[in-house]
This record gives structure tokens, sequence and C-alpha cells, in this order.
């Protein structure tokens, strides 16, 4: 491919003139290399290329051991690939695997020498991980129920299966300017997560026909944007060469002098709605105007308990997996439970919980005395089943604070502590980037980098009132850290005031709205004062 997009290279950062000499895929080829002479025969400016093949060097930097993601398009698997990824993780993962907010499963602590023996493995189950990570259209995530779902237009299984088909291993975007996320869904309940993609399609109507609205320059991190819907109407078989061309112009004019400036977001800003819209029509060829919007209302990616499918007499099951955290044994227990009780599907959802899917109605009784089920309920309690976390110190180079098991403590306490009739989203992250999504969430929590005599004061940031829903937007930030320990005492407050003066029905988002940052900022400052003013509890 000729790289049109180089028109200064001295304006390019390192890494793209590194990406220039080595495309991401060609490390692909030199895993072989690798896992002969070991992990110091990674040149160390070519490490971060592990990322295209889905590899990245797990904390700390220096050990020797890695983390990597496969990728599950939509979500959707068999229980055949489930038992492989429990298989992987028991005899090179330590016995562990993490769901992840884009619907994918992530191993930790394999070392060099394996990572080619396993994604070969990963590939008879038509299993993938390159293009999981990089700088290249990633995962592509999606309603988890396509197919089985009442609540959507369209079965848009095969359309993600088209979209992931083409940009896997295709050289011609395999070097964007950063990462390029899509997604694809139909369910009317934004089950996709549209407004945080660089690219989404959501569920429209138009003459009556179903097709797709497009959604460009979403995304989060330190500086977060909603996407803008674009005035197109998508029919299926137009979204294949809408996303050509969406990354056609992020690889042509996306920016490449600062990796911090570079997603889609920032070029979509600084072109405006209506200069994007016209170039992509350059490239698309003539679409249709805007239709109807389907979209309902935003799930927020939960699916617990047992439900109805379009088919009569099948249901599914969602399980909520606390913070996303599995064992391998525990992965083969549902994996087993899919084949005994269905037909071995299952699904992953981007809030890092599974469901199990086509279950007959006379089986559930039995599906539901499993135990596997009394860890992985359908029926989570309200802290427990609705807090997200990302990986954190425990395996992450760029977390302040470990994550997974202060959101557990967390969730417990709160569990025992606070009566609360309303599921509330609580999302814990332990660094400035977003992978744990805290500017969705109902409250966020952020590890920051303040140190008391050199040494982390493990205190966390808060933000309030996130939603993707009907009036989407993002949480807003409180001025302020509370330490680690005293954030529970933080969220009895900002719950008990929501309890007591909330409307029927009102959701905290709305709740948040209405009443007002300040009034949170208020409760939260006498927990930022020095420890020594703070009045005992």
């Amino acid at each position: 491919m000729s790289k049109t997009w180089v028109k200064n290279y001295n304006e390019l950062n390192d890494f793209e003139k590194l990406k220039l000499v080595n495309d991401g895929l060609d490390i692909v080829e030199k895993l072989p290399m690798y896992q002969k002479y070991g992990f110091e025969s990674i040149n160390l400016k070519e490490r971060n290329l592990l990322k295209w093949a889905g590899v990245n060097v797990q904390r700390p930097r220096d050990a020797g051991y890695f983390l990597m993601r496969v990728k599950i398009p939509s979500g959707i698997m068999n229980s055949d690939q489930a038992r492989v990824l429990a298989t992987i993780a028991k005899d090179y993962g330590r016995g562990i695997l993490d769901l992840t907010t884009r619907q994918a499963f992530q191993f930790h602590w394999l070392t060099i020498e394996t990572i080619s023996m396993i994604m070969n493995i990963l590939d008879k189950v038509q299993l993938q991980t390159i293009g999981s990570e990089g700088d290249c259209p990633r995962t592509i995530t999606g309603n988890p129920l396509a197919g089985i779902d009442p609540d959507e237009t369209l079965d848009t299984r095969e359309l993600v299966q088209e979209v992931s088909d083409y940009f896997q291993g295709n050289r011609e975007f395999s070097n964007l300017p950063r990462k390029f996320k899509l997604s694809i869904s139909a369910n009317v309940y934004n089950a996709g997560h549209a407004q945080i993609n660089d690219l989404a399609f959501t569920p429209a109507a138009k003459n009556n026909r179903y097709g797709f609205h497009v959604h460009v320059g979403g995304g989060l991190s330190s500086q977060p944007h909603l996407a803008q819907k674009l005035n197109l109407f998508v029919l299926p078989d137009e979204v294949l060469k809408v996303t050509i061309a969406v990354a056609t112009l992020f690889r042509d004019f996306g920016y490449r002098k600062n990796r911090g400036h570079a997603r889609l977001k920032f070029l979509l800003a600084d072109w405006g709605k209506a200069k994007f819209e016209t170039e992509l029509l350059k490239l698309t060829g003539p679409l249709e105007r805007g239709g109807i919007d389907l979209t309902l209302g935003w799930n927020a990616g939960y699916f617990y308990g047992v439900h109805p499918q379009r088919q009569p007499g099948l249901n599914y099951v969602g399980l909520s997996v606390p913070l996303g955290r599995l064992s391998a044994d525990d992965l083969l227990e549902v994996a087993r439970c899919a084949d005994k009780y269905g037909d071995g599907s299952l699904r992953t959802c981007l809030s890092k919980n599974l469901v199990l899917v086509n279950i007959p109605t006379e089986n559930i009784e039995a599906l539901l005395a499993e135990t596997i089920l009394k860890r992985f309920t359908p029926y989570p309690k309200p802290f427990v089943g609705y807090t997200v976390s990302c990986t954190g110190k425990e395996f992450c180079n760029l977390a302040f604070a470990e994550t997974k098991e202060f959101a557990s403590r967390l969730a417990q306490t709160l569990g025992k502590r606070v009566d609360l009739d309303t599921p509330l989203r609580i999302h814990v992250n332990g660094c400035p980037n977003s992978c744990g999504q805290l500017q969705i969430a109902d409250i966020g929590l952020r590890a920051t980098l303040e140190t008391v005599k050199g040494r982390n004061a493990g205190k966390f940031e808060l933000s309030i009132g996130g939603s993707l829903g009907m009036s989407a937007g993002f949480a807003a930030t409180l001025q302020g850290a509370v330490p680690s320990g005293r954030v529970h005492q933080v969220l009895e407050d900002f719950i008990s005031l929501y309890k007591t003066q909330r409307h029927f029905q009102e959701s905290f988002h709305d709740f948040v709205s209405r009443v007002g940052s300040e009034t949170f900022q208020e409760l939260l400052n006498p927990y930022i004062e020095p420890l020594s003013k703070l009045a005992c509890r």
C-alpha cells in the first residue's frame, strides 16, 4: 500500500516512524524467532508492536509475562471455544481469565515461548487475537443477543462477521493513527454502547425497511467525546462499504504527530460533522438521508435473569460474573451447562458478564439449580452485579492502584450497609485512561497519583451521573480525592441523598442532572480534608 497519508515525515511521532518500517502485522512473523530466543530477544522498540498480535507486556515490564486478548465479535461463541479458552488458561495462564468491556477474553501470565502455540490452538476453533490491540480496527462489539433478541430489529450476526472478516489481518488498515473501535447493534436499547465508539451503527427505519443510523467520533480516555450521529440511513448491505470509508478517512487524514491527539474523535471535532459527511460520501457514493431512530433507551449491557427469546419455547439466562474474573474451571462448568441444558451457545457482554442462550423452558429449573449458578447468579445483589473494574495494578503497567480487589471489597461493603432497590453502576479505573469506562457510570472512581512521603496515597477521584441513555452524557467530575478506605462512606452519603430525594422511578443520571453536581460536591468536601480533620463515624 502506498502510504499517501505521509505528508511530512518530520511531523510524524517516533512510533509512526517505526510503523513505516515495521507494519504491526509483521510482528506475527517474528513470533517463532522470539519463541526460540526468548523474551530478551525482543527489541525494546518493537515490544509495543506485539499489540497487533493481541499481546501486551504485563506488569512488571521486564518480568517476561504477557496478557493476550481474544476477539469474540459481538460476544457470540460456543462451548467448544469456551473449553479451549479454559484449557489455555489452565495450561499457560495460571488458571484465570478476564472478560473485557469489549466482549473479549483476556489471558494473563503468558510467556513469549507459548504465544505462537496458543494462537495456533485458538485458530483451530476460529478464534483470533490479531487485531484485538494495536493501531487497527479492533474487536467489533454489538448485541450479544443477536439472532435471539425480542428487542432487535435485525439479526446482525452475519453482518458483524462480514465486517470482522474484512478487516482481519488486512494490511490496508493495519497502520491507522490509533485504535479504531466499531460497534454494530440492532438492539433498541443500545446494547453496543454506540456513543463511545469511533464508528457505530444503531437501529433505524425508513420507508418500511430496517437499517442503521451511523455514529462517528466517540471515545473515552482522558478526553472523552460522545459520537455524533450523521444524517445517513444505511441498509445492511451498505454497512461494510461505510465502515471501509470511515476507516479510510481516519487512515488518510487522522493525526499522526501526537499519539495523545490521534483518535478519530479529534479529526471529527476539527472537521465538523458536515465536512466529515461530505468526505464520506465521496468514498461511498450516494447514501440515503437519515430515517427514524428506533433506539428506546440503554440497558448498559446487562441481561440478568431468565427471559424468553424470539424463538418460542427457548430462553436466555444472563449470568453475573463478578468483575469479569473467571477461573478455568468456572468457564469449563459454564460450557458444560451450555451443552447440557442448551445447544452449546453462549455470549459475552460489554458489562463483563455471560449469557447462556437457547435454553428450552423445561430445562430452566435444573439449570438454575447448578452449583456454578450460585457463584454466577442470574439474580445478583445490586452492588456486586453492577460494579465494573479495569485490570488495575495487578497486571497493567499504566495503573496507579490495584482495582479489582478494591472494587470487590467496595461492592460487598455497600451490599451489607446500604439497602437500594435500584441498580447503581459503579466503575473503578486505575489510571487516566478509561478501560473501566468510568465516564458512563452512575458513579466513577479514578485512582490518583497523589503521594505521601514518596508512596502512593491510595486515593480516588469521583465522577457522577454518566449515561448512554436517551439523554446521554458523561459523568461530571468532582473536585478532590478521597482515601480508598473512605470511599464507601462517601458513596453511602451519595446513595442516601438519592434515596431520600429522588422522584418516582428517577434514574441516578436524571437525579444528578436535576439536583446538580454541586450538591454532591458539598457531600464530598469533608472527606477530602486531611485525615486528622475527619470526624469519626
